[in-house]
Parts: structure tokens; sequence; C-alpha cells
């Protein structure tokens, strides 16, 4: 229920969002007519086109955001025929002829049509706004994406679209007065309308030509930011995020403290399953019956994700100390970025990161499905009747895993040949490195994408132009927003330098500041770092010298930048050396 009301709330908060500017003229041009047929159906267009647009995205992916763009042009085409029509009444009554005809056959002619064009309207609007998507937006649909489209997903949409709706339902009450004034003192009769018809014609080109594209970026950045942070704050106060699981769950208990749990660790399913997976690493398949007697650690992770590796030294803690009293830990790796899915890359990383248990690629998230599961990373014990008794969603919460495992690994009444374990004793794993938990106390930035399909906070002195080369020029940094200087590709997942001197920068403020990094080609790619225009000395992360150089060997994550003493916000920049490298995302610790 709390992310139905976060949802709707988000959507509320989108009305503050700037690229809402080019959709107010169509909705104030409603304004003056009776709620039922002027602003009540032209809102419920809005939001089932809305909502309806966003479903599809989810359902079908990118093909679906092409066909939205096609259907984001022929709105265009449709709100400029509207604003003509308040400017040439005889276009109206061509146009609006043949649905006067079918209004007729079904009810008053005039309600009908005036009913009619108001809906058209909002769906027209609808199409227009649905690009506008804010984080608690882009979590539903990243999280459609992943498990697949339900009904939950869709009244998710549709709260978040009846948020906007409600926003601006607000909007048109609340300047109802102040329209009425104005039109009645300076934009009566005909006027008044033809005035209403250029702004909505204005809007049309500007949006159709990228002037309000140009006007954000310019002022703001590549995203929008004013919504956007509020959704975020609101996002992480309704939802439990990583950082509260580290400071609530990580509490260790007094070695061989015996206290049992209050009560029994429940049954969470009985249907986990292993089946579907890509390809097996490290093992010959694995499946929940086979393991029948044993307790079973599910690992749901992917190697470029922070989080993950920031969890993984206790997971490999757990699959060496547990190994002889009957525990069996399975890794499924379900890739966030494209070049996870390669097989090579995943070997790879299995034989750097020290990982021997049994790894599923889990491509086609089928057995993320069977758990109905949402995160990175996500911890499943499974018992020795095959059943899920506990979860952990996030980073954090080791003791309480490390306790339930325990408690598991007795009920299944190990033989008397294995190593029973020691009740309630707490792992210490060596946590130095990508491993080192966050700083929560100093972590001030948020994960930032870099590619446009969930990028944001981008800021340049010019225009994005995605999916082709451009030179890019730098605009001044907020905290927590980042930019481009030289010869760049803007992609969906990744930016990419074309040329030997492009530079990336960013402002932050963590402890840690992690960058996923690829080469377009055949590597090893030169870069150097900056700290505050200054080489980073001892703030050096482990995949960067003091002097700030650096390579990139592989398609993961890279540790920049580690800041000893005092945490300060601080101007992160990376010239590439060579031409070719891939810029993926931001994270921090």
């Amino acid at each position: 229920m709390a992310l139905y009301l976060v949802a709707f709330a988000a959507g509320v908060l989108s009305v503050l969002s700037p690229c809402i500017l080019p959709v107010l003229p169509f909705v104030f041009a409603r304004q003056g007519q009776p709620s039922r047929h002027g602003s009540l159906p032209l809102l419920i267009g809005m939001a089932l086109a809305f909502a309806a647009t966003a479903s599809l995205a989810a359902a079908a992916g990118s093909w679906a955001v092409q066909l939205s763009q096609f259907g984001r042009g022929l709105a265009l085409l449709a709100l400029g025929v509207f604003a003509a029509s308040l400017m040439l009444p005889g276009l109206a009554a061509w146009w609006s002829r043949p649905l006067v005809q079918i209004g007729e056959k079904l009810a008053a002619q005039q309600i009908q049509r005036r009913w009619l064009h108001s809906a058209l309207l909002g769906v027209a609007t609808g199409l227009i706004w649905s690009p506008c998507a804010g984080p608690v937006l882009g979590l539903l649909l990243s999280g459609a994406a992943l498990a697949g489209p339900d009904t939950a997903t869709s009244a998710l949409l549709l709260s978040y679209a009846a948020g906007a709706g409600l926003a601006l339902w607000a909007a048109l009450r609340i300047s109802a007065g102040t329209l009425a004034r104005l039109r009645a003192h300076w934009l009566p009769g005909e006027r008044g309308r033809r005035f209403a018809g250029a702004a909505m014609l204005a809007a049309v080109l500007a949006v159709s030509t990228g002037l309000d594209s140009r006007l954000l970026a310019q002022s703001g950045g590549w995203a929008g930011l004013g919504s956007n942070g509020l959704e975020s704050s609101l996002l992480q106060a309704a939802m439990p995020s990583a950082q509260a699981a580290e400071r609530a769950g990580n509490t260790p208990a007094p070695v061989g403290d015996s206290a049992p749990y209050t009560s029994p660790l429940p049954v969470e399913s009985t249907r986990p399953s292993l089946e579907g997976g890509t390809q097996w690493l490290n093992a010959e398949p694995q499946s929940i019956p086979a393991l029948r007697g044993k307790v079973v650690l599910v690992n749901f992770w992917t190697y470029s994700c922070v989080n993950c590796l920031r969890t993984l030294p206790y997971v490999k803690a757990w699959a060496q100390k547990y190994a002889d009293s009957g525990l069996v830990v399975v890794g499924v790796h379900a890739p966030e970025f494209a070049f996870e899915k390669d097989r090579r890359h995943v070997e790879k990383a299995l034989q750097q990161l020290n990982i021997s248990y049994p790894v599923v690629q889990d491509n086609g998230f089928r057995i993320w499905r069977a758990f109905n599961n949402q995160y990175w990373p996500a911890l499943y014990l499974v018992d020795a009747q095959g059943r899920v008794r506990h979860h952990q969603f996030g980073e954090g919460g080791y003791a309480a895993t490390e306790r339930a495992l325990n408690e598991l690994l007795r009920e299944a009444q190990a033989p008397s040949t294995a190593t029973a374990p020691a009740p309630n004793a707490n792992t210490v794993p060596d946590t130095q490195g990508l491993g080192m938990a966050a700083d929560t106390a100093s972590l001030r930035s948020p994960e930032l994408y870099l590619g446009y399909d969930k990028g944001g906070s981008l800021r340049l002195a010019g225009r994005p132009a995605p999916d082709k080369a451009a030179n890019y020029q730098p605009a001044s940094l907020r905290l927590n927003t980042w930019t481009l200087q030289g010869n760049w590709t803007l992609m969906p997942e990744w930016v990419q330098a074309n040329e030997a001197g492009g530079r990336l920068a960013l402002r932050f403020e963590a402890r840690d500041a992690n960058l996923v990094l690829g080469a377009a080609g055949a590597g090893p790619l030169r870069f150097r770092l900056t700290i505050d225009g200054q080489p980073p000395g001892i703030h050096h992360g482990s995949d960067v010298d003091a002097q700030g150089y650096g390579q990139v060997d592989a398609t993961r994550l890279y540790q920049l930048v580690r800041q000893q003493g005092a945490v300060k916000q601080r101007t992160l920049e990376i010239e590439f050396l060579d031409a070719g490298a891939q810029g993926y995302a931001f994270t921090f610790g």
C-alpha cells in the first residue's frame, strides 16, 4: 500500500517538473467550461493515455518506446489541429463534423461534442507528457521490465497518473478566478479564444522543434532536477533502502548467544525454482528438488553492482564456513546492463572475485520471476524441504541472516559427521576494497546512470544529441550532476568518448566514488583522474594510483575515489587518454 501512496504522491509532485510547462496551455484551454465537459474528460483522457503509454513501454521494451515517440508525433499534430481550430472556427467545424454526426446518434450533440473534444485533447496531452518520467515512474517501469507486466504494475502506473491529474485539476481550480478576470478584462470572446489557440500552437512548435528541451538543458540539465529531487526523497523515505538495512541489520549478536527467535521462521514460499537459467558456471545445473536435505542460500546479484559486491564477502565466507554443515550457496547472476549477459565477462568476474560456488546466468530473468524478486542484491534461504524461510533485500542484515541460516541448519539435523555450526556465531569477513560497507553517515549522492534510458542530471552548455557523435561543452556543476567535454556519443545504456582527450566530470559527496566502465574496442584504455583539479593522492581508489592514472581493462566497476578523513563535496574529472571508453553508471559508498 505504501508504494501506491508513493506513486500517487510522486504523480502530484510531477506537476512541478519543468517538462510540464508545454502541457499547461492545452490544459488551461479547457478553462471556463463545466467540469464534466471540460477539465474532467481532459484529465481522464490524459491520465489514461499517460498510464497506457508507460504500461506499453514496460511490457514491450525498446520498440514500444519508439512507438511511443511515433505516438508523440501524432499527438503534436493533433494538438496543432486543436490550436488552429481555436483560431479558425471554420477548421474546427470541418474536422469535428464526423465526430458530431457520431455524437448525434449516441447522445445530445453539444454535450457529446464538448466531452469528446476534451477527452481527445487529454489523450494527446498525456502522450506529450508521458516521456517526463521521474524516479518513481522509472522504478515502476524497471520493475515491470524485469518481472513482467502485471496488474500491480498497471495499478501503480494509474496511481501515478491519478496523482498527476489531481495536481493539474487543483491548478485549474486555483487559477479559475485569475483566468476569468484576465479573460473578462483583456481576452473577451473571440480574442480570448484566439489567444488560447496561439498559446497552444506556440507550445506545439516548442515541443516539436526541441526548443523546450534546449531551454531546460541550458537552465537545469538532462532530465529536469526540480520534481525529480522531491520524488527521490519521497521514495527513499517510504521504501526500505540498502542504507536502512545496513544500519538496522548489521549489528552483530554476541558470540555464543543461543537465544532462539521469539517465533519460528515463517514459510514465505513453497515454490522456489532454479529452472530456466541461461548457463551454469562452476558446477552442473542445480535444482531445488535435487538439493532437498540441504539448506540453500540463493544470492541474486550482478557483477557491476556495488551493493552486490559489498554483500559478496559475507556470502563467500558463509559458503566456506558452513559447507560441511549442509549449506549450498547458489549465485543467480541477473544482469542490469547488456554487457553483463556475456558469459565471458561473467566468467572473468568470477575469477577476479574468487567465487567458486555454483552461479547461474539468469539473462531471461526466469529465476528472478520464480522468486518474485525485485532487488539487487537479494538473499533467500531455502530450508531442507525446499521452502523459502528467510530473505534479505539490499545490503545489511548480515547478523540476522546468519542466525536464520544457523536455525535452518539445526532444523535440517545435519549428519553427526558434519561440523555443527556454532549457534549465532557471527562471521567477520574481509571487507576491504569494494567490499567495505558504505559510509551512510556521509553519503549524499545517489546512483547516477549516464545512458539516456535512465540517465539524469547531465549539464551541458548546449542540447544533448542522443545516438550520434557530437561535440559538447561543459556547464557548471551542482551537487549530484555531471557533464561532458569533447566528442561523445550518448546511447541508451552508456556514453562513449569518441576521441582521445574526452572529459567526464562529476560533483559528488561520499566517501567512495565508483564508475562502471567499458571499452568499445580492444583495450586497455588509459585515463587520468583529478579531484578538485589535483591528483587524488591519498584519496585515490583501488583502480587509480596516487597520480590519478588508471586503465580500463574490462567492462566492470572501477573504484575511483576513497576519501580519507572528513568527507566533503568534491569535483571528480576523468580525462580519457584513448578513444573508445564507455561510461555506464556512477555509484557511491
